[in-house]
């Protein structure tokens, strides 16, 4: 399997192109603020053919590059409906008036295909299957993508903006709550294997493991008393 990612844009979120090798259909994780043009050297880099956008949540920074990427390659993007109204009006999904300036310029609204992502669903795309959960917490539709094991890799997990390396997603935002994101650790995060590789919205990769051992709000909600926790988290 192929994981090219690379963080992008002022909040340096990290986009993901998924495909079974060089040379085959690939899927897009997060086109955020700034990507396109990484997107598209990647997919000239490994000779890939994007056939699907994913999404792990709506904010700008995981989204803002939607639009230009699916045009340009004819292809869907999949997002929970809860957090769709953000790929149209980001302001909104950061509690800032109509009007202010985001950013500079930036391409928003949907593009000509919009599917939406539920619970549980198996996304079958490229020669992949992504596992969906709802995950909510940093945003009410934030969802996780899993890639089951294999006798070549272990599992890959995809976790947006819910679990980085040594923190988790910010909560103070309209639709985030931090009940809601201990709860989503709890259920999704907990219960995978340690070997699973986990690839965040945002920092380096790291593994279920590690962030089992290490990560304060993990140990925390592991124990029973993730409230207690004060650690910084990050995540835009």
């Amino acid at each position: 399997m192929l994981i090219a990612g690379f963080p992008a844009g002022a909040w340096g979120t990290n986009c993901y192109l998924v495909a079974p090798a060089a040379g085959e259909e690939c899927v897009i994780i997060d086109p955020g603020h700034l990507a396109t043009e990484g997107v598209e050297e990647a997919l000239r880099k490994h000779r890939l053919k994007p056939v699907a956008v994913v999404l792990t949540h709506g904010h700008i920074d995981h989204v803002a590059s939607v639009v230009p990427v699916c045009g340009a390659h004819d292809v869907p993007a999949w997002i929970h409906p809860e957090d769709r109204y953000m790929m149209s009006d980001p302001e909104k999904a950061l509690g800032r008036s109509i009007g202010m300036p985001l950013m500079g310029e930036l391409t928003v609204g949907e593009p000509d295909e919009v599917k939406e992502l539920t619970d549980g669903a198996r996304l079958e795309l490229a020669g992949l299957e992504f596992s969906v959960a709802h995950a909510p917490g940093h945003t009410k539709g934030s969802v996780t993508f899993r890639m089951p094991e294999n006798t070549e890799i272990p599992s890959v997990f995809f976790s947006g903006d819910l679990l980085f390396a040594g923190s988790i997603g910010r909560t103070d935002l309209p639709g985030g709550s931090h009940a809601e994101i201990l709860d989503s650790l709890a259920r999704v995060c907990l219960p995978l294997d340690d070997s699973t590789v986990v690839l965040s919205g945002h920092g380096p990769q790291t593994t279920i493991g590690q962030e089992r051992a290490t990560n304060p709000y993990l140990r925390e909600v592991a124990s029973g008393q993730g409230a207690h926790v004060k650690a910084p988290r990050r995540g835009m």
